[in-house]
């Protein structure tokens, strides 16, 4: 039975070596790729566009935008746009965001449920075709709707997956989202109690777990040389845990590492600093949080998330040879 297995892709590459990636992730058999909107570096849409019109059965999703920054009649007609380029193969993936880097650029992220909330209702009901007016704490619209004039007018399919982490936001995702994109560098067994959460929510509406697809970001390392693979998640992990907190307390890291590689790394973290500070991430936490190793190790640790309720990995090449990630985990 194939395995559903998708490609996630942030800025570790050049774009247009990005196009090739996706090419190939089709021709062996993988669902979907993911574009990454996270830092302040690489937008999702332009990306997302891109790998749209290069393939045609791969599903593009973004892994995951901000429900903060892009206006809803604007967020709307950008999927509209997409589902245009790629009729049903577009995934709306959407996150609260995270600070500090929310707050130095002037958002302040009060009520990330209820503005999660509005917005993932809002923004079904417009490519819904709806003509919609809403007044809420966050999102405020009079009679409005995606105008199509010339072009296909009836409701589009792109389904609303939640990129949750916190409880709170992982049982609203249950009850009000088509998916939910399960985080990094987390254990396996973190998914225990995602599911749970998930569970709950759906039964607020009505469904059931089988009802919320539940792909996962893992970040994957593959080398045919173990130490070479885990040295190369290594750095990754080091800016990770820095700069996204949050990732770290899901993970189970002491916030005395995390402390000491804040204190090395500057904001952005220069290659420099990433490497005096690398060593603070031992081993055991590499090989317990992402799929790092050889292709056979690599595909162990996928199988571990996929039987903690995974849905589809989405995997993170950090570095190295993506020929040779896509080839370990090729369907055909």
């Amino acid at each position: 039975m194939k395995q559903r297995v998708a490609l996630y892709l942030q800025d570790a590459h050049e774009l247009r070596d990005g196009l090739e990636y996706v090419k190939y992730a089709e021709s062996r058999g993988f669902e979907a790729v993911w574009q990454a909107e996270s830092r302040l570096v690489r937008d999702a849409i332009v990306p997302m566009a891109a790998y749209a019109a290069v393939t045609e059965k791969l599903k593009v999703g973004s892994g995951v935008i901000n429900n903060w920054t892009r206006n809803i009649g604007l967020l709307a007609s950008t999927f509209l746009t997409l589902d245009d380029l790629a009729p049903d193969r577009i995934i709306c993936g959407i996150g609260a965001w995270w600070d500090p880097l929310a707050k130095n650029v002037g958002i302040d992220r009060k009520k990330p449920l209820t503005a999660m909330k509005e917005t993932i209702t809002i923004l079904k009901r417009l490519l819904n075709m709806e003509r919609v007016s809403f007044e809420g704490e966050f999102i405020q619209v009079y009679g409005i709707e995606l105008d199509v004039v010339h072009g296909r007018k009836e409701p589009r399919n792109v389904p609303v997956y939640i990129g949750a982490t916190g409880d709170n936001m992982m049982e609203m995702t249950g009850e009000i989202a088509d998916g939910v994109v399960l985080n990094y560098c987390v254990p396996p067994e973190y998914n225990n109690k995602a599911m749970d959460l998930l569970i709950a929510g759906a039964k607020k509406s009505g469904k059931t777990i089988d009802a919320i697809d539940r792909p996962q970001l893992i970040v994957c390392s593959v080398d045919n040389d173990h130490d070479k693979a885990i040295d190369t998640t290594r750095e990754l992990l080091t800016q990770y845990l820095a700069q996204q907190p949050h990732i770290a307390k899901a993970s189970g890291v002491s916030m005395d590492v995390v402390e000491k590689i804040q204190s090395i790394l500057g904001w952005p973290a220069t290659h420099e600093q990433i490497s005096k500070a690398k060593h603070l991430v031992p081993e055991e936490l590499i090989i317990k949080i992402t799929a790092s190793g050889t292709p056979e190790e690599a595909k162990k640790k996928v199988a571990e998330y996929v039987n903690n309720g995974c849905t589809c990995p989405i995997l993170y090449p950090v570095g190295g040879d993506v020929h040779l990630l896509i080839d370990t985990f090729a369907q055909k």
